[in-house]
């Protein structure tokens, strides 16, 4: 897939007209249907007045191929994020609403866990030895304060996913080392439910946050790995379109320059090599 292309043809080109004749020659063109300008996203020219303009250094640093990629996958991940923030804000409403009527949800359990007794038996499950029941105890079992102290530890977990999801979606640096640091922290605690007990859904969990972690970290560039800021701040650089046509005319320039000298050299040195026209 060529990301530059996709998301011209989504927002549309990004064209701009630097104040700098020799850069604003390689970015425009004429036409039978009038001007058009080169787009820093995709490359290609397309017709009408640009979006932008000013000295070379205002323009836009725009996204660009790998760099479009990595945009795309970070706003992947804070999607998911903002959706296991919306269950935990559910779980946490629910929890909130079984505290204002936890005696009556205790006692009706109680009186209603005998009457199920039969078909389980009949169905060959042990509710004695049962984890679901065993946890449903747990909590019922649990003080009032403790389940407001549960309630506020959500809403705190929540609140965290929302804002990384919202430094991801932004794409700030700040909301890649937050989604680093963040998802490192609860690895731990996902391995040790994983040692607990079992199950294709936490593995895989496991296993998604592992990789965003590594993913994150490495294609960033943070903590100083892989050359770190500077480096990643020179890789979106090098993507530049416009960026890329100043190196070309900076080279062009050096070119000329050379070839001006050797030929200044050489005609020097032909004209001391002619003998005077007296001695001929």
């Amino acid at each position: 897939m060529d990301w530059s292309l996709r998301a011209c043809g989504r927002h549309g080109h990004v064209t701009y007209a630097p104040d700098e004749d020799a850069l604003r020659a390689r970015l425009r063109t004429e036409t039978p249907l009038g001007e058009a300008w080169r787009c820093l996203r995709c490359g290609d020219f397309t017709l009408g007045p640009p979006r932008g303009a000013g000295p070379a250094g205002d323009a836009p640093v725009v996204l660009r191929g790998r760099a479009l990629r990595d945009a795309a996958v970070l706003r992947a991940i804070a999607v998911f994020r903002w959706a296991k923030a919306v269950l935990v804000l559910g779980g946490a409403y629910g929890v909130w609403r079984f505290r204002a009527h936890h005696d009556a949800v205790r006692r009706a359990f109680d009186e209603d866990l005998p009457l199920i007794e039969p078909l389980a038996h009949r169905l060959g499950w042990n509710l004695d030895q049962s984890g679901v029941v065993h946890t449903l105890r747990t909590v019922l079992a649990a003080r009032t304060s403790t389940l407001a102290w549960i309630v506020l530890a959500l809403a705190a977990l929540a609140a965290l996913m929302l804002v990384e999801g919202v430094g991801l979606w932004l794409l700030r640096r700040w909301g890649e080392y937050f989604s680093v640091i963040v998802t490192s922290a609860f690895i731990p605690v996902e391995i040790y439910e994983i040692a607990e007990k079992v199950s294709p859904f936490r593995i895989v969990l496991l296993l998604v946050n592992i990789a965003a972690v590594l993913y994150i970290a490495l294609s960033k560039r943070l903590f100083g790995l892989r050359g770190g800021r500077a480096a990643h701040e020179a890789e979106r650089h090098e993507a530049s379109l416009l960026e890329v046509e100043q190196a070309g005319l900076a080279l062009a320039g050096r070119g000329d320059r050379s070839d001006r000298g050797g030929r200044g050299d050489r005609g020097d040195r032909g004209d001391r090599a002619r003998p005077p026209s007296g001695r001929r």
